[in-house]
């Protein structure tokens, strides 16, 4: 067990085994809180179980399930009861401990309310007007956006990691064209120079006060929140997956240290099966999956070997492309690299070594099948969420993102707190496209919210999706909210419908230069914000 002190009276591990208590007894613990809700995974102890032998063993036990993304009321309560009643020491655990401790978060967050006291370790040396949690694309994006609108704004970023990626790259890495090295750059390059970078991760919020703490105890505090820090991808939801990834022909573009080996793998296959997967929504770039299997097939295309490949996609979803005006485009290309469609088919173990992946199958009437496909080479895209710190948080939805409005990204219900970017709620494709034109209407919404004006500019659900059919063509589709067709370009200049030449040029030489040059810039090139008056239905 890797059990974690949080106070002298407090600790929280990951997943425990019956015979762990015996230890936690000896340890001296005198009760256990169980935050994990029975059949998260096989194999999982279940909380009956738990509670038979710790009763055994003389310990509280109290099973308080949590399912990330859906921290209830009653669930606050239930815990505030055991905590508020007692100073035993306590063993609380949960699949890693992080719902445990966020649930002890929450706690000491409602008595500080209840007693009006500021969070511990707050001063005013730690307190910006505006604090953005997320050094990526979104986060850079809009404090360079605030900048340019006041360049004397007090502006805190959080982002503990020392690198930032050009994540579109990657799909052209795995297909060859881009090398790896060239989707990365130095995260303190990147940053605004007038803006202050705080190098730690958010534990957790504490909206009522105005602030957040970060993984080593530091509370900061704000005046305006902008909550980007993009989403988690969950692999390890799949059994077997983490250990084989990278090895025995598994791979995903969807990691900057794996896309290299996407290319190794199809540039050494010239028979068997190559199979492309795809989870349920939402994920980031939802056309990356079926992109990797279009650079991938045009590859073995050229070099004659695709009639020895049996090319298999398998995507939960009922289609192609969500957006219907995209699919016949899309589907010639299926039908030229003889691609197999699966339709229904969630990935949900591997075995690498042996070169074998199982699906859950799921058919017009609910009903459920296992499948089980044989490899050459598994191009995976994992499940994602939002993070689990936002997940757990007071911030998040029932589905476990930022509850924001879907047209000024303000949220719901914190009026100073703005989200974009994957982790939002917005009901929108997660694409860097999208954060390209959330950026600037966070930046101009959050400005007149701070001089009182009442004008806003509305975010029209845009997204992009350069879908990579051949090397040197794309169907460049872009849409907003409800599947409307929002193109860029002329019709005449580039057809959206259709695959382009045109297109393939904006994506390989000209959308990087947008990206690094502007829109980290606060260049709001094709992304200049409308400001509305406001009006109430």
């Amino acid at each position: 067990m890797d059990i974690k002190k949080i106070t002298d009276k407090f600790f929280v591990s990951g997943q425990v085994k019956p015979s762990d208590l015996k230890e936690i007894k000896h340890a001296g613990f005198e009760v256990v809180i169980n935050n994990r809700p029975d059949g998260e995974a096989s194999g999982q102890p279940k909380s009956e179980t738990l509670a038979k032998k710790a009763s055994e063993l003389g310990l509280e036990y109290h099973y308080i399930p949590v399912t990330p993304g859906q921290l209830s009321e009653q669930k606050r309560s239930d815990t505030a009861k055991v905590l508020s009643e007692t100073d035993k020491k306590i063993f609380a655990f949960c699949r890693t401990g992080n719902r445990s401790h966020m649930l002890w978060k929450t706690f000491q967050g409602e008595q500080r309310t209840k007693s009006k006291e500021k969070p511990e370790g707050e001063n005013m040396s730690d307190k910006h007007t505006v604090v953005i949690i997320g050094g990526g694309s979104a986060g850079i994006a809009t404090a360079a956006s605030l900048l340019k609108r006041n360049s004397n704004l007090d502006i805190a970023i959080i982002e503990p990691k020392e690198e930032h990626f050009y994540q579109p790259g990657w799909t052209m890495v795995g297909g060859g064209i881009f090398s790896a090295p060239d989707t990365r750059r130095n995260m303190k390059d990147l940053m605004p120079s007038k803006a202050k970078w705080i190098k730690s991760a958010v534990d957790t919020f504490d909206p009522d006060n105005n602030a957040v703490t970060l993984s080593n105890g530091k509370s900061i505090g704000y005046d305006y929140l902008v909550v980007a820090p993009g989403l988690q991808l969950d692999f390890h939801k799949i059994e077997g997956l983490e250990a084989t990834l990278g090895q025995n022909g598994v791979t995903s573009n969807y990691r900057y240290d794996l896309a290299p080996y996407t290319w190794e793998l199809v540039q050494g296959l010239n028979s068997g099966t190559a199979i492309f997967t795809q989870p349920p929504m939402p994920i980031k770039c939802a056309g990356a999956p079926q992109k990797a299997m279009y650079l991938s097939a045009n590859h073995w295309e050229k070099q004659g070997v695709l009639k020895s490949i049996d090319v298999k996609f398998c995507n939960t979803g009922g289609v192609i492309f969500g957006v219907e005006a995209f699919r016949p485009a899309l589907m010639e290309y299926v039908k030229r690299y003889d691609a197999e469609l699966n339709f229904g088919e969630t990935l949900v173990k591997v075995d690498g070594p042996s070169k074998k992946a199982w699906f859950e199958k799921t058919d017009a009437d609910g009903q459920k099948t296992t499948v089980e496909r044989k490899f050459d080479m598994l191009h995976v895209c994992p499940p994602q969420s939002a993070p689990d710190f936002v997940k757990n948080s007071p911030l998040a939805n029932e589905a476990g993102w930022v509850d924001v409005d879907q047209f000024t990204l303000q949220h719901n219900k914190y009026a100073n707190i703005y989200s974009l970017g994957d982790a939002g709620s917005t009901p929108n494709a997660k694409t860097m496209a999208a954060a390209r034109k959330q950026a600037p209407i966070v930046a101009a919404n959050l400005m007149a919210q701070m001089k009182g004006n009442p004008d806003r500019a509305r975010y029209d659900g845009y997204g992009a999706c350069p879908l990579t059919v051949e090397r040197g063509k794309i169907v460049l589709a872009e849409f907003g909210y409800g599947g409307k067709l929002l193109p860029s370009f002329p019709k005449a200049l580039i057809p959206g419908t259709q695959a382009t030449k045109r297109a393939w040029i904006l994506k390989k030489s000209i959308l990087p230069g947008i990206y690094w040059n502007d829109m980290l810039k606060g260049k709001e090139t094709l992304a200049k914000p409308k400001m509305e008056p406001v009006t109430k239905a």
